[in-house]
């Protein structure tokens, strides 16, 4: 399962690398799903990592780890803002590999011990994150004068990043103790938080203004609709 679902959720970055290199979106609608994206991933990670991290260890170490988490991504993140500036291809693309990091961790984390339908809410969030995100980035990088070809190639590398990325938190973390899992679930969970709140829902309302509201509660229906599905 684990393979299937790091492919899914890692071939969403290609298939919006595509997009934004191939096709056309009007930006209203691209900003719509960006927000509908940010909302369905704010509520997966609060119910799939930090909830339930709660219960295997304590709520200080819970906020702890969540608070750490966004320390460190916003650290990353303004250091990345100064080397290639935020709104260049380049700095996009280091932008979008720092936020799908913890999001894939997460994601190799949240498949210990899980069955098939507790995951999907949170994989299911991250591949609607994935496709516009990955669209945008590459747009980007295309009108910074880089060619299709490797723009394409960087993008595919940047998925094989993201997808080692969800094994090794899988893999190495399985036979962690269930009290510093669940730490670093929610250190996992603070910098997807983070990344929300300077990457994703700005540029949502920056293109979608009017709409990007609703949009986001949206995709928290859908978030929920998902994990009730899975019982939880």
């Amino acid at each position: 399962m684990l393979l299937a679902v790091v492919l899914v959720v890692s071939g969403a970055l290609v298939a919006g690398a595509a997009w934004g290199i191939y096709g056309k979106l009007p930006n209203r609608v691209e900003g719509f799903l960006v927000a509908l994206a940010g909302g369905a991933l704010l509520l997966s990670v609060t119910s799939e990592l930090i909830e339930p991290s709660i219960a295997k260890s304590s709520v200080f170490h819970a906020m702890l780890g969540v608070g750490a988490g966004a320390i460190v991504f916003a650290v990353a993140d303004y250091l990345i803002d100064e080397r290639w500036g935020p709104n260049r291809g380049g700095g996009l693309l280091a932008a979008i590999t720092l936020d799908g990091i913890p999001e894939n961790l997460a994601l190799g984390v949240a498949l210990i011990g899980a069955g098939g339908m507790e995951v999907a809410a949170l994989a299911g969030s991250i591949l609607l994150s994935n496709l516009p995100e990955a669209a945008g980035g590459a747009r980007a990088m295309t009108a910074d004068g880089r060619s299709k070809g490797t723009v394409m190639l960087l993008w595919i590398g940047t998925a094989a990043l993201l997808a080692l990325a969800a094994i090794v938190g899988n893999l190495a973390l399985a036979g962690v103790g269930e009290g510093t899992l669940a730490v670093i679930r929610c250190f996992a969970a603070g910098a997807v938080v983070a990344s929300l709140a300077t990457e994703v829902f700005p540029r949502a309302f920056r293109e979608d203004r009017h709409w990007a509201g609703i949009a986001t509660a949206l995709g928290v229906i859908l978030a929920f609709s998902l994990g009730s599905l899975a019982g939880g």
